[in-house]
């Protein structure tokens, strides 16, 4: 019989891992442990929701009974993991020891507010990472019976994807950022210029920057305090400051973590044998690619080395498609600051290549009708973990 396998986590990372592995070995003893419902559904989905009134139910595929079934595996829903004791190999949920074979950690990443949030507005103030916090969110715009007035506190991808979504849904949006342009991580700042004058054109406010330093209360409303010295105020606010790996339960057994993540070789093995780490929280090989295509190439490459094929993850170029219909998004950031960004374009159609020292291309980002160049300019570039 085959080691009994424990994935913590039942996000895309968790789940993703538990499809292929089941594509290669039906029968390996398998228990999915996650703190939330266990619902399988696709996260890039929940900031397309908005504009189209899903409700929760409709963004989840299965239920996580529906899981357990279709993919033979023990589903535990609503279990937080407090420990993970290495020497013994088990796991402390409450008072329980729950042994394991191999494990895998795909516990994600959380949130991060930089800010102090009042405690009276805690109940208007919303990150969205999971479906359970879009059920939370949308109940909420729910109970004003009106269209929102939604602030959004960061203009990365997340921000920008909801900005985008909720104002096609109907609610009045403020962006607000520290950062010039929109998407800085992503674009050179010309083309965050042209995602901002979209968003403008479709009736958005941007308030760029300046940074947050406070929520507070303002009657009915949640304020926001800027550090301008001036205030917005709005029904709700969304956060989207970034995410940082949940690495404590594992930092707290004793395996090698950075700010980065759980470290990782690229055959996804933590710093104990027998331990594995996957998703937004593994740092593989001194890389934390929070996108789709690192974690799908991932987990494939992780269910054939549990399955008796040791593997390394390969990521290839994976150019990131960003859900702005109000202008088409489509980048591949550079592993390192290019010596030169090469633009050409105008009125919203702008392509930008990332240039070595040498001429290379090292990576792009490509605005409206250029984004369809997306191909081409993928097979040029250098693949990142290649």
């Amino acid at each position: 019989m085959s080691t009994p396998l424990t994935i913590i986590g039942s996000g895309m990372a968790g789940i993703g891992l538990l499809r292929a592995l089941r594509a290669l070995d039906a029968e390996r003893p398998v228990t999915l442990i996650t703190a939330d419902s266990g619902d399988d559904y696709s996260k890039p989905l929940l900031s397309g929701g908005f504009a189209k009134r899903l409700p929760p139910e409709r963004l989840a595929a299965r239920s996580a009974l529906r899981v357990a079934e279709e993919l033979n595996v023990v589903v535990r829903t609503h279990t937080r993991v407090e420990a993970i004791d290495l020497g013994q190999r088990t796991l402390r949920i409450g008072e329980e020891r729950l042994p394991w074979g191999e494990l895998v950690l795909a516990t994600g990443a959380a949130p991060a507010i930089p800010f102090p949030v009042a405690e009276a507005i805690a109940g208007r103030v919303f990150t969205i990472n999971d479906l359970d916090d879009y059920r939370a969110f949308q109940g909420a715009l729910a109970a004003l019976g009106r269209p929102g007035r939604v602030a959004i506190v960061g203009a990365g991808l997340v921000g920008c994807e909801f900005a985008n979504d909720l104002q096609a849904g109907g609610h009045e949006v403020c962006l607000v950022a520290p950062e010039t342009a929109p998407l800085p991580r992503l674009l050179p700042e010309p083309l965050g210029r042209a995602l901002g004058e979209a968003f403008e054109a479709a009736g958005m406010e941007l308030a760029l920057g300046t940074g947050t330093t406070a929520l507070e209360a303002a009657g009915a409303d949640v304020g926001l305090v800027l550090d301008d010295g001036s205030r917005l105020e709005a029904d709700l606010v969304l956060v989207a400051t970034g995410l940082r790996p949940r690495t404590a339960l594992a930092e707290a057994a004793g395996l090698a973590v950075s700010a980065a993540g759980i470290q990782t070789d690229r055959y996804l093995t933590t710093s104990a044998p027998g331990v594995h780490a996957l998703g937004d929280v593994a740092c593989v090989d001194g890389v934390n690619a929070m996108y789709v295509q690192p974690l799908q190439a991932s987990a494939r490459a992780l269910a054939k080395t549990l399955s008796g094929t040791p593997t390394p993850v390969r990521y290839g170029p994976w150019p990131v498609l960003v859900k702005t219909p109000l202008l088409p998004v489509v980048a591949l950031p550079p592993e390192n600051p290019p010596a030169r960004w090469r633009i050409e374009g105008e009125a919203g159609d702008f392509t930008a290549l990332a240039e070595s020292e040498d001429g290379r291309l090292i990576g792009f980002a490509l605005t409206g009708a250029c984004v369809r160049r997306k191909v081409e300019l993928a097979r040029a570039a250098p693949p990142l973990l290649g």
